[in-house]
């Protein structure tokens, strides 16, 4: 998901990698694409994770995770740091979400249950101020509940803020009438994304001139 994420995005882009598996993104880029990475405590020019002794404990993403800097980079103030994200000034944000649905409405800082753990962070800066925003998440929960919903069950992170969702499943985007798949991954069919997915999904790839729509499963 990480790779398939990492293709889409140009160069010179300036990008936020959510916590957890969004940040494995940046390891992805293909050569040759400059591409400049944002954490919302303070750096701008993140370079990859350290390597033997090279680890600074006091130069961390959002995560808390142990990063370098690029030749170039800046540091700045938290509030700096967040008027860049809501001033427009990120091309993209990679995140990861409990649900989507086909809106592009994003739930993905809480469950809502009375012992859980608030932990919105900057995403709803984010999703708010950011030109593109980008999912990456499993198609569906361990228990197999899809992620990709008719509406969100859970507290809304943005509303109609998601552009684009890679899954493990398929690439697709967020359009007019709600999911359009764009790409499957290897061994996976439409009737299978439908399937594991609560909400109708529109076949929206190039090579099909006229896709089916197939209705969400019960």
């Amino acid at each position: 998901m990480a790779a398939r994420a990492a293709k889409d995005i140009p160069d010179g882009a300036y990008v936020n990698l959510g916590i957890g598996m969004p940040e494995l993104v940046a390891q992805h880029i293909p050569p040759g694409r400059e591409v400049i990475f944002h954490t919302e405590n303070g750096l701008l020019g993140m370079g990859p994770p350290p390597t033997g002794t090279a680890m600074d404990p006091e130069l961390i993403n959002a995560g808390k995770q142990p990063v370098t800097a690029l030749a170039g980079a800046s540091y700045f103030h938290h509030g700096d740091s967040f008027t860049m994200i809501r001033g427009g000034h990120l091309d993209i944000c990679v995140l990861g979400a409990l649900e989507v649905a086909a809106n592009g409405d994003l739930a993905n800082w809480s469950t809502g249950a009375p012992d859980a753990i608030p932990a919105v962070g900057g995403a709803m800066d984010l999703v708010s101020g950011v030109k593109n925003v980008y999912v990456m998440t499993s198609h569906c929960t361990r228990d197999g509940a899809p992620k990709l919903v008719d509406r969100c069950s859970y507290p809304i992170t943005g509303r109609g803020a998601v552009n684009r969702i890679y899954t493990d499943l398929a690439v697709i985007d967020i359009g007019p009438d709600g999911f359009e798949l764009l790409e499957l991954t290897p061994g996976v069919s439409f009737e299978d994304v439908a399937a594991r997915t609560a909400a109708a999904v529109h076949d929206a790839r190039p090579t099909q001139e006229t896709g089916p729509v197939w209705e969400a499963h019960d």
